[in-house]
């Protein structure tokens, strides 16, 4: 049979069955889907007032993401956050510092001294354990406070919702809404922040996330924030009003990394990254309770863990290096003595001084070592007798003994607002930088990322010392 005769019988037979069903026959199918859709829609879609859990629903939804309310309630959250993570995490860093800094340090030490050449031991126990230590007792308890905190309000439904109410905000920077979270992840970590970017789509707007992420004030900056705000700007004031001034000043610097985060996404987008801010469709959840043990293994191991990990493995050549520099002389002064008297006019022009420039490049793989350093290195340099515990081996002690050391070195209160400043606006620590090249597997946008906020924190901090000196 040839094909002309196949085709021919086919529209035949086709034919045949377009007679064969009835005339009104596509009617009765349309109407036969409209009615199974009705069924369908009726048993899975609640209208309001037929549900009292979607009313109370669109209740809650017309406070958080109103203009009005929404920014509002947002502040409170993030404040609230903040202080349970701050006040929660004292008792638990104060236990492991007597933990790992007191008692297993003193003895190690015992051990070590009597068992290896001095200069072995320093660097071991002095240098590599202790910073080591610090990082633990100092980044540990905030961490996992707030990843456990900011899980639950993932998986309750709030985030997109904050997301919801600032896209249009990084909507006219030029970035994505999206942004929004990795931001509010920055203030936990900023190198969990970095990772967070993989929910942005674009690689663009993913760039400019990685990049400003470091001005969302990490967990290993909130000690030097609190500490310089309680010590210089609350004696300001009479006692009464020191906690609230404290507390005012540390919320402000805060609030700058946000804008200049905005500020600096609007920058990178019209230029190095330019471009238009894709849209996206955000479906708002419905609430829900967190799924406990989801949440601790999320924000416990995923994220705090994984964190923590890499900062220790940073942490320790970081110690070795801080003793080294402490104990390694060059004629007849430290090498930290002499790089210190050398940055020390550019450290003054800008508010700042040498120690603090030398502390935050020695602190570079952790800032929570920030203040151990300064203090250590500040005794070093003004011989203090009384204070500290010997050359590269850093302390801490309480906020009279730290403004007692640090006045006596010379400091004001304009270091103090500048050691803010730069604390904000410095390279992000060896972590996230080397999460920020696994992230973009590029050196360059890993070396802007370093740059960038480098650069606006000594221009920040010197007009602010210009200013200063002029008033």
């Amino acid at each position: 049979m040839s094909d002309a005769n196949v085709k021919d019988d086919l529209l035949q037979m086709a034919e045949q069955m377009r007679w064969d069903l009835p005339r009104n026959f596509n009617d009765h199918l349309t109407e036969a889907i409209y009615a199974e859709s009705t069924r369908l829609a009726e048993g899975s879609v609640a209208r309001k007032g037929e549900s009292r859990r979607l009313d109370r629903q669109h209740k809650i939804d017309r406070l958080l993401t109103s203009p009005r309310t929404g920014f509002a309630i947002m502040a409170l959250v993030f404040a609230s956050v903040l202080w349970v993570t701050i006040v929660g995490a004292n008792y638990p860093s104060g236990w492991l510092a007597w933990l790992l800094t007191e008692q297993a340090y003193g003895w190690l030490r015992e051990l070590a001294f009597g068992a290896l050449p001095a200069w072995v031991a320093g660097l071991l126990v002095d240098g590599m354990f202790l910073a080591t230590a610090w990082v633990i007792s100092v980044m540990l308890p905030p961490m996992a406070i707030f990843f456990p905190v900011f899980t639950m309000l993932e998986d309750l439904g709030y985030l997109p919702r904050v997301a919801f109410n600032l896209d249009r905000v990084f909507h006219r920077a030029g970035a994505h809404g999206k942004q929004a979270l990795t931001t509010a992840m920055g203030y936990g970590c900023n190198a969990a922040g970095v990772i967070a970017a993989r929910v942005i789509d674009s690689p663009r707007e993913r760039l400019i996330a990685i990049i400003t992420n470091n001005f969302s004030l990490c967990n290993g900056r909130w000690p030097t924030q609190i500490l310089v705000a309680s010590v210089f700007l609350g004696a300001l004031v009479p006692a009464q009003f020191a906690g609230f001034v404290a507390t005012g000043a540390v919320f402000v610097v805060a609030m700058l990394g946000f804008g200049l985060t905005l500020l600096s996404s609007w920058a990178l987008s019209r230029t190095l990254l330019r471009g238009e801010a894709s849209t996206f469709s955000l479906e708002l959840p419905p609430f829900r309770p967190p799924n406990l043990w989801r949440t601790l293994y999320t924000s416990l191991i995923d994220r705090t863990l994984f964190v923590l990990w890499r900062a220790v493995v940073f942490a320790m050549p970081a110690g070795a290096v801080i003793w080294l520099v402490a104990n390694v002389d060059i004629g007849d002064q430290s090498v930290a003595a002499w790089f210190i008297n050398g940055v020390n006019p550019l450290g003054v022009l800008i508010g700042l001084n040498g120690v603090i420039l030398l502390a935050y490049i020695i602190a570079i793989p952790a800032n929570e070592i920030v203040i151990p350093s300064i203090l250590m290195l500040t005794v070093l340099m003004t011989g203090q007798a009384d204070a500290g515990a010997g050359a590269g081996v850093m302390f801490e002690v309480g906020d009279e003994g730290v403004k007692q050391i640090l006045t006596g070195a010379g400091w004001t209160a304009l270091t103090g607002v500048c050691l803010m400043l730069f604390s904000l606006c410095h390279n992000p620590c060896s972590t996230t930088l080397y999460t920020i090249y696994k992230e973009t597997g590029s050196a360059k946008w890993t070396a802007l990322s370093a740059l960038m906020p480098t650069v606006i924190g000594f221009v920040l901090c010197g007009a602010v010392a210009f200013v200063w000196r002029l008033m």
